[in-house]
């Protein structure tokens, strides 16, 4: 690894950074480097579904950082999972395949000023990679990279409480990714005749790899960014310097440089790199090359509030893990048919619907689980048991990623401020009361569901939002930490094109491809609405480049 120049530097080689390095490499004229501070993929229980269990909360694959303490959240700390590894965080995600909404994306062409971004407009750039199990139609793609499939498993006790759903008003859905995701239904994931399937196997292999003018560096940490003024005043992005494990190298872009190193990693970088919220860098003894007080704010994320059912006469995997007839059981159905828990994603049943009727759109998703814990990775509870984790699709909490020092290796404070305005708590307790209404339809009763977490003592919006404090925990989503907005905006760190805004202008051969450029949370899960913006991005990139 020496001093190089490159045509395109792309900062992170996961979810955003695959798609995006596949795309500028076609072209065999241009030079391009990714680099990842993790390893290669190559760790078995990336591949095998379940093996999220193993992946989260290792620091061969996992950044391991945490939240700061949560006033919403009772002082708790949470455990905030980012993959490190090729991948990134589809290594080690949920592998749920979920788009979001109409109104989500109405919502960013409306904020940005730019219609590319509205439902119509980004509904190609989705059905671009996808290869959906049933074949394309007039809202999938069939034949891209993105593999999509039917899970290949159902639980007795999942079924009932789908049912019970319908009685309680939700209505039965067999796809929750065409526009408006009101429904209840088996999820659809990310997998591959039941082995999970990531950006590195969907983008990168074999065709990033077999290419001459594709360059990648794992185990390889951007420290910063190179910065330098041009005659007319304005600045140019020309490169990254990364620490290697032994020397600081530095690589040179030609074109440009695409942090996409997520929601955490994108801000850590800009912020060491002088662009941020001044205060904060003059703190840490950094020059301020522009203040950027963006950098870091808008923090959103869903948080998952847990109610855990003990049931009867039903098999859950509490008890069937908790043998060793039910282990060797799981073991041989995956070795044999790569179906059975351990092709498992994380939570197998959706629901999206409302918190109350008062809301126009479905605001509240479920993930439905045939299973309880404590926590995540603690063991699971030797009763049988589902739990029904519910989520505020559209939080109003806004929190922070700010460095904690000058030194790259220092781990940013996060602060995601959950359930600190007043719509997020009613939320959170009217959402409470929404499981409660479905947990007690008749197509459960014969498993007499018994509400075991939080407790049925717990009634008043209250109680139940302090409850929610308590068993509240993050669902994964990070976005908005470098968001994309009008010129007008202060706030806005991104033009609706994702490059980096100054107050002046532009930071030529600089931009932002990764879920922090997300102006709103999107209503579901976020992997993919990542990829669907880098798409975008490339297309533009090649665009701009005359391609």
């Amino acid at each position: 690894m020496s001093d190089t120049i490159f045509d395109y530097i792309i900062v992170g080689a996961g979810t955003a950074g695959a798609l995006l390095a596949n795309r500028l490499s076609a072209d065999s004229s241009k030079r391009v480097l990714l680099i990842e501070a993790g390893d290669k993929d190559n760790y078995h229980w990336i591949h095998i579904p379940v093996g999220y269990l193993y992946c989260i909360g290792n620091p061969r694959t996992d950044w391991l950082y945490q939240t700061e303490p949560e006033p919403g959240l009772n002082g708790r700390q949470l455990r905030y999972p980012r993959g490190k590894t090729l991948g990134g965080c589809s290594s080690i995600n949920g592998m749920i395949y979920m788009r979001g909404q109409t109104r989500d994306y109405d919502h960013w062409a409306q904020v940005t000023g730019d219609e590319t971004w509205s439902w119509s407009q980004v509904l190609p750039a989705f059905k671009q990679h996808e290869d959906h199990y049933l074949g394309a139609d007039a809202l999938h793609g069939a034949g891209g990279e993105w593999r999509v499939e039917k899970q290949r498993l159902r639980w007795d006790v999942l079924d009932a409480f789908a049912q019970a759903a319908v009685q309680a008003g939700i209505p039965a859905t067999a796809d929750f990714n065409r526009g408006n995701n009101e429904g209840v239904g088996y999820f659809e994931v990310n997998q591959k005749k039941g082995w999970r399937w990531n950006t590195a196997k969907a983008f990168l292999r074999p065709a990033c790899q077999s290419r001459a003018n594709f360059t990648l560096w794992t185990q390889s940490q951007v420290s910063r960014l190179l910065i330098s003024q041009r005659p007319d005043g304005h600045s140019v992005c020309t490169g990254v310097q990364v620490w290697n494990g032994q020397e600081m190298v530095q690589a040179h872009a030609a074109r440009e440089v695409i942090l996409s190193a997520g929601s955490i990693g994108s801000v850590q970088i800009l912020q060491l790199s002088g662009i941020g919220p001044a205060e904060l860098l003059q703190r840490h003894g950094i020059e301020v090359l522009h203040d950027r007080p963006g950098v870091g704010a808008n923090l959103q994320d869903h948080l998952q509030i847990r109610s855990v059912y003990k049931v009867q006469g039903v098999q859950t995997l509490n008890t069937l893990a908790n043998s060793l007839w039910g282990k060797t059981k799981i073991g041989l159905e995956y070795a044999f048919k790569r179906s059975g828990p351990m092709s498992m994603s994380p939570s197998q049943l959706g629901a999206f619907t409302k918190s109350d009727p008062s809301q126009q759109w479905p605001n509240i998703e479920y993930h439905v689980q045939p299973l309880s814990l404590d926590a995540f990775g603690e063991p699971l509870h030797r009763f049988n048991a589902f739990t029904a984790s519910v989520c505020n699709l559209n939080p109003s909490s806004r929190g922070t990623v700010a460095i904690r020092s000058g030194h790259f290796l220092d781990a940013p404070a996060i602060a995601p401020n959950y359930l600190s305005t007043p719509q997020d708590r009613k939320v959170a307790a009217d959402s409470l009361r929404v499981t409660r209404h479905i947990a007690a339809q008749p197509a459960l009763a014969r498993y007499q569901p018994e509400e075991w977490k939080p407790g049925v003592q717990y009634q008043s919006d209250e109680e139940l939002a302090r409850l929610a404090g308590d068993i509240g925990s993050t669902i994964f989503h990070p976005v908005g930490t470098t968001r994309m907005g009008r010129s007008e905006d202060p706030q806005a760190v991104l033009d609706s094109h994702l490059r980096v805004r100054t107050q002046h202008g532009l930071i030529a051969g600089l931009r932002v491809v990764d879920a922090g450029a997300m102006p709103t949370i999107t209503s579901g899960n976020t992997n993919s609405p990542t990829l669907m913006m880098a798409e975008k991005a490339a297309a533009w990139i090649q665009q701009e480049a005359g391609a």
